[in-house]
């Protein structure tokens, strides 16, 4: 019997697995930040390459990734029912499946230079980006392989040591593109090619390290023993909770991935600048995507109980939490724009007070959608920790590309509004996804999770 936790148990709860979660999620996105700083400060050219190279990476991984995010609640509600096997079973699987996905997506990335010509991009640009992807792309299996294990452990509230690796990584990639980028201590100068070396190796080696972990942390679930043997049952479980959260991650990633196509038919600089404030916003969001992972971990241990009280209790804090995030984060984006956007720019750069004044109108748009980017993840959370992603995913489909990137095309080229119109449009369809699957979560609750887990009405 567990009896009903105050507002405050909930919140301390939630910080409790969520700050490690959110520093291991900024740690990670670090690594692409580093790369952008870095080759921010070598050319204008190299981070434009990068933008583009790294979001056709990040839109294949974050689609692969939602077999890792699919492990997370299957996990949390095996552990809460002490079902030891299905934890090794469903991890197993969801390893598996990454496999097979990053096996299927590689030869993508490794003909990309073809696809970047296709979509009007620059030619200069289009083959330094080519040239970043053909290295960066084989990184794809271990990076997905390193979410699953990150699921895993976050489902088991083990989180501190995935903290700890996730910051070796930064140093470690950091000192790589050190070395790499701009040929120092009598290394060759690679540029755009040194930041690839340097995000091939860092997920090679956060894969082992996890790995050897999992293997000496938790010996009873025995993840890597008879590795090899297919568990149909598990990968078909994993396969069907874990491709719409793909295709959900997908249609949200390819919003963002079709705004910087529009940006660059605007033209190199704002393109980079483009890249500067998505490297801006995002580290504020990896902030709502750890809290969005702690609702999905303790919404998976609430229903596996069969507590609905401790659901919606639990939501109502993460969604709180999050708001106050959004809120401290739009007067950020509105009081310091200059000295952000600037981070990115060396300072003798000759283009760096023109993409400022972009990054600028940019970081000014994104402010404004904030509380709906929070609130409309928080719920994408909630759902998957009640193993709810296929209407989720349709709601995310049309709210992102029925209605967000029309907007975006209208406000940016239509109407003449350019950046500022393209970053508008993203807000709409952010927005009308948020309030959508907010109402789903909270009348799915009601309807389907009493109050009360069916041990504690018996007893009362």
């Amino acid at each position: 019997m567990q009896p009903r936790l105050t507002y405050r148990q909930h919140a301390r709860a939630v910080l409790g697995l969520g700050l490690p979660l959110i520093g291991s999620h900024v740690a990670q996105f670090a690594i692409t930040f580093t790369d952008a700083i870095m080759l921010g400060w070598y050319s204008v050219e190299a981070l434009a390459a990068e933008v583009l190279g790294g979001t056709m990476f990040f839109v294949l991984f974050i689609m692969g990734s939602g077999f890792a995010w699919a492990v997370m609640p299957m996990v949390a509600s095996a552990q809460a029912t002490g079902a030891i096997p299905q934890v090794r079973r469903v991890t197993r699987m969801g390893l598996w499946a990454s496999i097979l996905f990053s096996l299927a997506t590689l030869p993508l990335m490794l003909g990309s230079g073809a696809l970047f010509d296709r979509m009007g991009q620059e030619p200069a640009t289009a083959a330094l980006a080519a040239d970043y992807l053909e290295i960066a792309g084989l990184g794809i299996l271990p990076a997905l392989m390193v979410m699953v294990l990150k699921s895993y452990l976050a489902a088991l509230e083990r989180t501190a040591f995935v903290l700890w690796v996730t910051l070796g990584a930064v140093a470690l990639n950091a000192a790589i593109n050190y070395l790499l980028i701009f040929g120092h201590f009598g290394f060759p100068e690679l540029g755009v090619q040194g930041a690839a070396i340097a995000s091939l190796g860092v997920n090679i080696a956060s894969f082992v390290v996890l790995g050897v972990y999992v293997h000496r942390s938790a010996p009873e679930h025995a993840i890597f023993q008879r590795f090899w043997r297919p568990d149909p049952e598990a990968l078909g479980r994993v396969f069907r909770l874990g491709w719409p959260i793909g295709l959900t991650n997908l249609a949200e990633v390819g919003l963002f991935a079709s705004a910087s196509v529009m940006m660059g038919w605007l033209g190199t600089l704002p393109l980079a600048a483009h890249g500067i404030a998505m490297q801006i916003t995002s580290v504020i969001f990896m902030i709502h995507l750890g809290l969005s992972n702690v609702a999905t971990v303790r919404a998976g241990q609430a229903h596996g109980r069969g507590d609905g009280t401790a659901l919606r209790d639990g939501a109502r804090v993460v969604l709180g939490l999050s708001a106050a995030v959004a809120l401290a984060t739009m007067a950020l984006l509105l009081l310091l724009p200059d000295l952000l956007v600037g981070l990115f720019l060396a300072p003798d750069d000759p283009d760096r007070a023109e993409v400022i004044a972009i990054g600028r109108q940019l970081l000014a748009a994104a402010a404004l959608f904030q509380l709906v980017d929070a609130a409309q993840v928080q719920a994408l959370g909630l759902l998957r920790g009640v193993q709810d992603t296929r209407v989720p995913m349709v709601i995310a489909a049309l709210s992102y590309w029925a209605v967000g990137v029309p907007v975006s095309y209208l406000l940016g080229f239509t109407f003449g509004l350019g950046g500022p119109g393209i970053w508008l449009g993203l807000a709409s369809g952010l927005a009308l996804a948020g309030v959508f699957m907010l109402v789903r979560f909270w009348r799915w609750s009601v309807r389907q999770i009493p109050s009360q887990p069916s041990s504690l009405r018996q007893q009362g």
